[in-house]
């Protein structure tokens, strides 16, 4: 065989085998997205007017999620303190790590979460959240 055709050959059997494998590649990514733990971030703004003691009950009652919901591994928590002046009022931040996607789901409809859902909602001081989820792709710098 002469050089072109072995590399029409080559380049036939490696384009073949990009074609087989892909779907087994991406199959086994969304299994690994499936199983891998999730981060939830959640982020709260205040009426000006919330006391520390208003803040508090609800930072405890977040706080006890962790240990009344199965699937989460861990619960942060935290207040603003960033220079940046870029955080348009939202001031309490909640992170709580799953063990997978599956357990996030189980957490949403969860009846300690929706109990807590109404306590925040009924505090006369929440004005709003905003959430994120996410698979963290590095744990390491």
């Amino acid at each position: 065989m002469t050089r072109p055709s072995l590399v029409k050959v080559w380049l036939s059997v490696v384009l073949l085998a990009a074609l087989v494998a892909t779907p087994f590649v991406a199959r086994s990514q969304a299994q690994a997205a499936k199983t891998q733990t999730v981060r939830h971030v959640v982020v709260f703004k205040y009426k000006p007017e919330a006391t520390p003691a208003q803040i508090q009950q609800i930072t405890d009652a977040i706080r006890k999620l962790a240990t009344s919901i199965p699937g989460i591994l861990a619960l942060e928590d935290g207040v603003n303190n960033s220079p940046e002046n870029k955080n348009q009022g939202f001031t309490h931040v909640f992170l709580l790590t799953f063990k997978d996607a599956a357990a996030r789901d189980a957490y949403l409809p969860h009846p300690e979460h929706v109990k807590f859902g109404q306590l925040l909602r009924g505090s006369g001081i929440f004005v709003d959240a905003f959430v994120v989820d996410y698979v963290p792709t590095s744990t390491k710098p």
